[in-house]
């Protein structure tokens, strides 16, 4: 057999399969690099699914805290009311799923989904986390008015980081 992998996990006459470790390990370091949660081959009758549970460990947050009152250039006074939010109002804020770049607008010049004094409803869209060039909306858990909003437009977020505080 020519090929390092040649017949190897294909079924024998007994009816089990002889495992490819190579092609095993392989696709496992896939999954490391891509951050996918499974993967699936087929080859004529053989299928390899190689999963892993993604666990949520508690990372070290990576954001800047809010800027003092006196600080803020005037350009960004409207982000800056966002952010002076007593840090008490961010125990329930919506906090991000996953590592990725936060998007507040569907696509660069147009408008926000949301913004501060907004209503919203359950399930509303209230801005998008690229993760691995997919687009994951992230939407409001329950009705209620956006009281602040923590990240910027195309900022980069950790997983857990508060997003948007909703009451």
């Amino acid at each position: 057999m020519g090929n390092d992998r040649g017949d190897q996990g294909r079924s024998d006459n007994a009816g089990t399969m002889a495992i490819d470790s190579a092609l095993v390990r392989e696709l496992a370091e896939l999954l490391a690099d891509t951050g996918l949660s499974e993967i699936e081959v087929e080859d004529g009758d053989r299928k390899i699914r190689v999963a892993r549970t993604l666990t949520a460990a508690a990372a070290p947050v990576a954001y800047a805290a809010p800027a003092p009152a006196a600080a803020p250039a005037p350009a960004a006074a409207p982000a800056a009311a966002a952010e002076t939010a007593p840090a008490a109002d961010h125990a329930n804020a919506i906090k991000s799923p996953m590592v990725g770049t936060a998007y507040l607008a569907a696509e660069p010049g147009a408008p926000n989904f949301v913004s501060v004094g907004q209503s919203v409803k359950a399930g509303e869209t209230l801005l998008i986390i690229e993760a691995m060039k997919v687009m994951n909306a992230i939407t409001a858990p329950a009705a209620g008015t956006v009281k602040a909003i923590l990240v910027e437009n195309a900022q980069p977020v950790e997983f857990d980081q508060p997003l948007i505080v909703i009451a």
